[in-house]
């Protein structure tokens, strides 16, 4: 595949992760009854920063987050989206988590792709690729002063470093670009969403008892 067609397909990948986090930073905006500022606020910051991080890691500068305006036009998009319609986006199941696994899939794919594209090993890019996808969630989730979902012992960061995996192992078996990216984020996807709806969740520590009397 060319260099134009992988930009490409990078872009919209970063756009879709983009979007879906600002939506899923808006909408949990929205529930904590801030106002449209805090709200687009937020629905920047949640989409951005995993995708800034990953660039400044990488030496991508300035990030493209920054320097192109079509990630902080997609981003006030979906944040206007929720922030009038946050109705309808409330009419569906856990919309933050199902907004949160899309935008997961999306940022771990580009990431791990972007990661191999700057001549990383295929275990670096892999974790690149875990941490451009929860950046977001995490922003969003320190912002609402909240422990971050990759801290509750949820089935998240392993979603993204499994995506991440079958990104690197097409790369490794020279497979189509667009169907290791497809595989990549349909195995994240999946997974988050599984985890969501049985309750999969990674073993958690224990409190300390309480002191004997």
């Amino acid at each position: 595949m060319s260099n134009e067609l992988v930009r490409t397909l990078l872009l919209v990948l970063d756009l879709g992760g983009t979007f879906a986090f600002a939506l899923s930073g808006a909408v949990s905006g929205v529930r904590r009854g801030l106002d449209i500022f805090g709200v687009l606020v937020l629905s920047f910051v949640a989409s951005s920063f995993g995708g800034i991080g990953r660039d400044l890691l990488i030496g991508a500068t300035p990030p493209a987050a920054l320097k192109d305006w079509r990630y902080l036009a997609v981003s006030l998009v979906g944040g206007l989206v929720a922030f009038f319609w946050s109705p309808l986006a409330e009419k569906l199941r856990n919309p933050v988590r199902l907004l949160d696994a899309a935008g997961l899939a999306f940022f771990a794919v580009a990431g791990t792709q972007k990661a191999l594209t700057f001549g990383l090993n295929p275990i670096m890019a892999a974790l690149l690729g875990m941490l451009t996808g929860i950046g977001g969630g995490i922003a969003r989730d320190l912002l609402l002063a909240e422990i971050p979902l990759v801290l509750r012992a949820d089935v998240y960061a392993v979603a993204a470093l499994a995506g991440a995996a079958v990104v690197v192992g097409g790369d490794l078996m020279h497979a189509p670009i667009l169907v290791s990216a497809a595989s990549g984020g349909l195995v994240c996807f999946g997974l988050r969403i599984l985890a969501i709806r049985r309750g999969w969740r990674l073993p958690a520590a224990r409190a300390a008892d309480a002191e004997e009397p």
